[in-house]
């Protein structure tokens, strides 16, 4: 096994570090304070090939796996500028369709999810299921055209943004009488539905809704992969989105990080510039080790998962979320302290990223229901709940 990145992927990352640093922080934070969006940011990536280096080359993809596409995130975020939305478009949805879609689906939806021109958002959570997907009261029931579907979700990114959803609900076993996950694609302007923003105390132009359906009419072929199967086919997806989000966590804790240690590299109240101080320096340095380790993680996860090792990246990918979660918290309330009073500015722009790191420890899964799973999976010791 080589620690050492391809030369594709240094490549990769070296022009996706360049896209970043062209529009940067200051800009990803005027967008946000504005009401705007990143559209400008995410067409000229996709036009670049960037959205979909994890997608099929026969629907415009880049041929490549999460690993590639972990680059791509991680980059914009160090750069300032991460895209929420590859979590779910490029990631989650683009991997449920590529794996489990239909050719007339592959063909509908991956080539615009490789371009950018076309944006999918994700639809689990819900009011009263939160973590425990298996409370989902949203509900797919036959019709002579294909399917009815209503319930509620909230929690969902980008519906501002997105021309359709993927939309985990349930249908009735005809045998059982009993409900059971199923994945469908509807368009966000579909009749029977409606979404309303959530005011979040996040300073991000990723916008947060509440999902309405409300007997949402949808053809057969808005279902997803077998009916049979959605639950494999949904935590498929999961695999990614964990391995996606571990990615935006170490964007935003290096871009903390660089911005705390330029500041006390030059920051000089004594005799020599604070980084000098081991009160300063050694918790900088302690957070480069954790991200370092967290990053080898979420490479182990993603390598797991484009070899088709769903039961091991599923673990790895778990691991790594957490520990790319700890390390943001860990360096943004770091670099606010190192800038001191200086670290609550609006100028310096580090005091904003710890409310986003603190946010990655609640979605899109707790650091609870992770250590959960680790107790469960890893060390196999009882269920507590």
């Amino acid at each position: 096994m080589s620690f050492v990145e391809s030369e594709e992927r240094q490549a990769l990352r070296k022009a996706v570090s360049e896209l970043g640093k062209k529009y940067g922080y200051e800009w990803f934070d005027r967008q946000a304070r504005s009401g705007g969006d990143t559209s400008e940011l995410w067409t000229e990536a996709g036009k670049l090939g960037y959205l979909g280096v994890n997608l099929p080359e026969e629907y415009g993809g880049g041929g490549g796996g999460m690993g590639d596409l972990s680059i791509v995130l991680e980059e914009l975020g160090a750069a300032g500028c991460p895209l929420l939305m590859m979590v779910v478009s490029s990631s989650i949805v683009g991997t449920v369709i590529t794996r489990f879609g239909t050719a007339e689906q592959k063909q509908q939806w991956l080539p615009g999810l490789a371009d950018g021109s076309t944006t999918l958002a994700f639809a689990i959570t819900e009011p009263d299921a939160g973590s425990n997907s298996h409370n989902i009261t949203t509900t797919a029931r036959r019709t002579e055209e294909g399917w009815s579907l209503s319930g509620r979700k909230v929690y969902i990114s980008g519906l501002d943004v997105a021309q359709a959803v993927l939309v985990v609900g349930r249908t009735e076993d005809t045998k059982t009488g009993r409900l059971k996950p199923a994945l469908f694609i509807v368009p966000t302007d579909a009749p029977g539905i409606e979404f309303q923003p959530i005011e979040m105390d996040l300073i991000s132009p990723d916008k947060q809704f509440t999902l309405f359906l409300d007997d949402v009419q949808l053809p057969r072929e808005a279902l997803v992969g077998a009916e049979d199967a959605a639950l494999m086919q949904l935590f498929a997806g999961l695999n990614p989105e964990r391995i996606m989000a571990s990615a935006f966590a170490l964007g935003i804790a290096r871009q903390a990080l660089d911005k705390a240690v330029a500041y006390v590299k030059g920051r000089q109240v004594w005799k020599t510039p604070i980084g000098a101080h081991q009160g300063i320096a050694h918790p900088l340095a302690q957070v480069k080790i954790e991200l370092e380790l967290a990053r080898l993680m979420m490479q182990k996860a993603a390598a797991l998962y484009d070899a088709g090792d769903d039961l091991g990246a599923g673990e790895a990918a778990n691991m790594a979320k957490y520990a790319a979660a700890e390390v943001a918290v860990r360096a943004t309330d770091q670099a606010v302290q190192s800038l001191g009073g200086n670290g609550l500015t609006k100028e310096y722009g580090v005091a904003s990223l710890s409310i986003a790191a603190r946010a990655i420890r609640v979605a899109p899964v707790s650091r609870e229901m992770i250590l959960n799973f680790v107790a469960q999976h890893s060390l196999g010791l009882p269920k507590s709940y």
